[in-house]
């Protein structure tokens, strides 16, 4: 940015200070777990993201809160349960986010994969592809079911045969044998939640802070040198530890901190968003998630009236950004042909696309899909230096426990004990949600109203839409896009949750781009309305317009100014 910017509050006070106990580079949901789990512990910690709050691979998930049932046969027995338990533990805590999943697999034969799943699982190699039948398929999920029913929290697992099963969901391929149905979850809005979890630290302590927009670029003996993105401005912060929790980009801070590490082997997954009612309906409102014949998992599930696509699972380099190719499209076409033979899908159907690299540990020739999805924690220190320590590994569901065990080595590091845990504490607009449809009526009526305009602000915010509502009833309040945004909204997100540029409300602070409403149009609304409350003049704001529809071009499949996905 130009060096005319005013630097921001938060980045002064913090530049200001020049230390903190902790100091945290990497603002996915694993750097803001450990950042709130710190901050309950009365920790003085600081959090910088180089881009916006979950933006980078935490943005790019397959919306999924699960348990891994296909990790069994790499034999990751602890984080199965470790997966399960947070999962359940998520539908409790995080319940405005989190919502139960039925999931159906479509089964082709009834032995497939007996004699192939054994050597798999003792040598973690490929292979050939070989189809799951129902007997391993049986096997795998009444082995889940043991880890996964914590006291009923979800149903166990059920077979049907082909006649119930094509009943059920009668646009599936005719040719299956049986389905198998089971329950994980959901995560309608992963960037919000991450954010929840966020503003919860910042309220737990004073001497929490988060600056989005500012990267690591060294590290000395007098501490971490940080740069401000959007004034170029540079300064330093002391700390006792340093925290690298930049996923799939760890060995890249590192490098930036000084140090070379080959910990990361990341692989890319990649999704398409289907504006497609006749799909939509075929799933029955069920996840449908399968095994292609090429060894890869595949899902298809409806999410926000759309429906999801995924995943691929290629090597990625993460100096390269990731993208969705039309070969990707290409292939998830052919997955949707062989499970709803009779649903045509065409690129028209496309609203979004989007692809992210996970942030697995480098694995040699191990094959992508037996790459461990566990988490370990990498130490280093150099004389006069604070220690650093790096995180390898971890995935969406077990955020909480992995910042957990993040936390309690920083807090071994300081020579500090733990005060309190985190299991069973409520997440943001979690606290108080009202769990039954009646109930959900009531406390609309209530606290925002029940209308158009109250229920977005229920979905966006959970119960802390009682919060924003209040907000915006003090000034005059404007409708932009509908019922779907409004100026004092924007108001409260440049306040309340550091909104910097038209792409963090975009793509992070609603679904706009996810559902396939962020046309020019609406871009250049947000823009202006932006303006006044960020100090941007005309040529600032155009560049926004600019830069976000160039974002939804390149990075997402979606030329904006035609509405139309590419």
């Amino acid at each position: 940015m130009s060096e005319t910017v005013r630097e921001r509050d938060e980045v002064a006070a913090a530049r200001e200070n020049g230390r903190t106990s902790v100091l945290i580079i990497g603002a996915g949901i694993n750097g803001i777990s450990t950042f709130r789990d710190l901050a309950m512990q009365g920790v003085d910690v600081l959090l910088v993201e180089r881009d916006d709050f979950a933006g980078g691979a935490t943005a790019a998930s397959s919306h999924m809160i699960h348990g891994g049932i296909r990790y069994l046969e790499n034999g990751e027995f602890r984080l199965v349960k470790e997966s399960v338990q947070e999962r359940n533990g998520l539908l409790k805590t995080a319940p405005h986010y989190v919502k139960p999943l039925e999931t159906t697999i479509p089964i082709y034969s009834t032995f497939s994969g007996i004699l192939a799943a054994p050597l798999r699982f003792l040598t973690h190699k490929q292979g050939r592809p070989t189809e799951r039948g129902a007997f391993l398929i049986k096997a795998g999920l009444t082995l889940y079911d043991t880890f996964s029913r914590d006291g009923g929290s979800v149903p166990r697992h059920r077979f049907h045969g082909r006649r119930k099963s094509l009943a059920a969901l009668p646009q599936l391929d005719p040719d299956i044998k049986y389905t198998a149905t089971y329950y994980d979850a959901s995560v309608h809005d992963p960037e919000r939640l991450a954010l929840d979890v966020l503003r919860d630290g910042e309220a737990a302590h004073a001497g929490a802070r988060a600056l989005n927009y500012v990267e690591a670029v060294g590290l000395d003996v007098d501490g971490v040198l940080l740069r401000d993105r959007e004034t170029g401005s540079e300064f330093r912060i002391a700390a006792d530890v340093v925290v690298n929790a930049s996923g799939p980009w760890t060995d890249l801070t590192n490098q930036a901190l000084g140090t070379a590490t080959t910990f990361m082997g990341g692989t890319k997954g990649s999704h398409i968003v289907l504006d497609h009612p006749e799909l939509l309906a075929a799933t029955g409102g069920r996840e449908i998630f399968f095994e292609h014949e090429d060894g890869r998992i595949v899902l298809i599930y409806p999410l926000k009236d759309r429906v999801l696509v995924g995943t691929t699972d290629i090597e990625a380099n993460p100096r390269e950004p990731a993208r969705c190719t039309e070969e990707e499209v290409d292939y998830f076409f052919a997955l949707i042909a062989h499970v709803f033979p009779t649903i045509a899908v065409d690129r028209s159907q496309i609203v979004y696309r989007y692809s992210g690299i996970r942030p697995l540990p480098h694995h040699d020739d191990e094959a992508p899909g037996f790459v461990s999805r566990d988490y370990r924690i990498e130490r280093r220190q150099d004389a006069g230096m604070p220690a650093v320590l790096s995180l390898v590994g971890g995935k969406w569901t077990t955020f909480r426990a992995l910042g957990e065990t993040l936390a309690d080595r920083v807090l071994a590091e300081l020579g500090r004990d733990r005060v309190i845990g985190t299991r069973g504490v409520r997440i943001g607009g979690g606290n108080g949600y009202p769990r039954t449809p009646r109930r959900r009526i009531e406390w609309l009526r209530q606290n925002v109203g029940d209308s158009a305009r109250g229920r977005v602000l229920f979905a966006r915010y959970g119960t802390r839409a009682a919060e924003v509502a209040d907000f915006l009833a003090v000034e005059n309040d404007e409708p932009l896009l509908g019922d779907a945004l409004s100026t004092r909204e924007l108001a409260w997100m440049v306040g309340h949750e550091k909104v910097r540029h038209v792409g963090d409300v975009v793509f992070r602070r609603t679904s706009l781009a996810f559902t396939g409403d962020a046309d020019a149009e609406a871009i250049r609304v947000i823009a202006d309305a932006l303006a006044p409350l960020l100090e941007w003049d005309s040529v600032r704001t155009d560049a926004e317009v600019d830069e976000t529809l160039a974002t939804l071009r390149e990075a997402h499949g979606v030329d904006a100014e035609t509405a139309s996905a590419l």
